[in-house]
């Protein structure tokens, strides 16, 4: 197969005949016509990740999130810039395509990113409502209790909490990478919190004077609120783990191997 034939597999498993006119779903490098040799499936194609393809002979890398640095990976602003210019060097030095997706992704038949996520908490019997943003019913445990679990099931050392520690938590809201901005309407995330009759809302990005601000008060209050944030990255990589199992049968026998693309932040 060749790498369009692959993006081709892929946008119509996720939504059949449908295409979007516009869409950041594009090719950043490399040919449609290139054969592919095996294929590394990421949250976002970093340069250790561009480093681990070639280590075990992937050619194509399906990224979820941009490769240079803004939402459609423009790149009239950084053709001198060396960044990108070493970025792209190591890119065509290895001949890698890179092709983004997100939007497909986000719009399949079910939303794959959640489907990941899903999996990796081992949640499918939790779930109340099918189509994001998710809600949970889960056996009540305290805010530290919750916040364990999610550092444990997701690798991670460090969360950002807002609530009180020792109340009971049941009901559980995700809102994976950038959807707990609002998407568009900055008062979603609280009316999802209020609707839903949550006592907690797991976040990807967060905004501090919206959700922040009304869980915060609402603790102040006394009210039993909190919010668990994970990041962009640690809430959406587990839909390009999950993908890696999906795209086999896709391409006939083609290696396909998932790569985390891990958090970016240090914490000291």
């Amino acid at each position: 197969m060749n790498v369009q034939q692959v993006i081709d597999a892929v946008i119509s498993d996720s939504c059949g005949t449908f295409r979007l006119e516009k869409t950041g779903d594009v090719l950043v490098s490399g040919s449609p016509d290139t054969e592919v040799t095996g294929i590394v499936t990421t949250f976002m194609a970093t340069v250790d990740v561009i480093y681990q393809a070639v280590a075990c002979g992937a050619n194509m890398i399906i990224t979820h999130e941009p490769t240079f640095y803004t939402g459609i990976d423009e790149l009239d602003w950084l053709q001198d810039d060396p960044v990108y210019q070493a970025k792209r060097k190591l890119l065509e030095d290895h001949q890698i395509a890179v092709w983004r997706y997100h939007d497909y992704m986000h719009m399949a038949k079910t939303d794959r990113i959640y489907d990941g996520l899903i999996k990796e908490l081992s949640w499918e019997d939790n779930l109340l409502e099918k189509h994001p943003p998710h809600t949970y019913q889960i056996a009540e445990v305290t805010l530290t209790e919750l916040s364990g679990f999610f550092k444990d099931k997701l690798g991670m050392n460090v969360l950002q909490i807002v609530g009180d520690l020792e109340m009971k938590c049941s009901r559980v809201g995700i809102l994976v990478g950038g959807g707990s901005l609002g998407l568009g309407r900055e008062q979603m995330p609280m009316e999802l919190m209020r609707n839903k009759d949550l006592d907690v809302i797991v976040c990807g990005e967060i905004v501090e004077w919206t959700l922040c601000a009304y869980v915060n008060d609402a603790r102040m209050l006394g009210l039993r609120k909190a919010m668990i944030v994970v990041g962009h990255e640690r809430s959406e990589e587990w839909g390009m783990k999950f993908m890696a199992e999906w795209l086999k049968p896709l391409v006939h026998g083609l290696p396909v191997t998932f790569v985390d693309a891990k958090e970016p932040f240090l914490y000291l």
